[in-house]
């Protein structure tokens, strides 16, 4: 996993960040690889078992939100570590993924950042001049 392009931002209580991407691709395949960093705050074996994700949203931003939403479930309700992430197919309302998830092991895998949800609070995804971008804010 490379370190994706984001920004962390000022915010009073909860974590916020900016995310890049070329295109919309990019920007959704870098929101999962900046969740796992912030995480785990280093590069994660590529190896695992692979599994796919489709959600519909209402738009972008809720997109967004249930995409990162779902990672987050899969560490903390199925106990898997996404390691590696690819965005088949991505509209303002599908997204369709595949993933590599390996077991969560604490002797492997520090949590330096518990990330309890991600908010719908000020998420912005957005076409910029030349990329997207989208502001998130996480709670943990």
């Amino acid at each position: 996993m490379t370190i994706p392009d984001y920004t962390l931002l000022n915010h009073t209580a909860d974590l916020a960040v900016r995310i890049r991407g070329a295109d919309l691709t990019d920007l959704f395949e870098n929101s999962g690889r900046t969740l796992m960093h912030l995480m785990f705050g280093r590069e994660l074996p590529c190896e695992g078992s692979a599994l796919e994700i489709s959600l519909q949203a209402q738009d972008l931003d809720d997109l967004m939100v249930r995409w990162l939403s779902e990672i987050l479930y899969l560490l903390e309700g199925e106990h898997l570590v996404v390691t590696t992430v690819l965005i088949k197919a991505v509209t303002p309302l599908r997204l369709h993924a595949s993933v590599r998830t390996v077991p969560f092991d604490p002797e492997m895998h520090e949590i330096l950042s518990e990330i309890k949800a991600i908010t719908y609070h000020q998420i912005e995804v957005a076409q910029k001049v030349g990329h997207w971008e989208a502001r998130v804010i996480m709670d943990v």
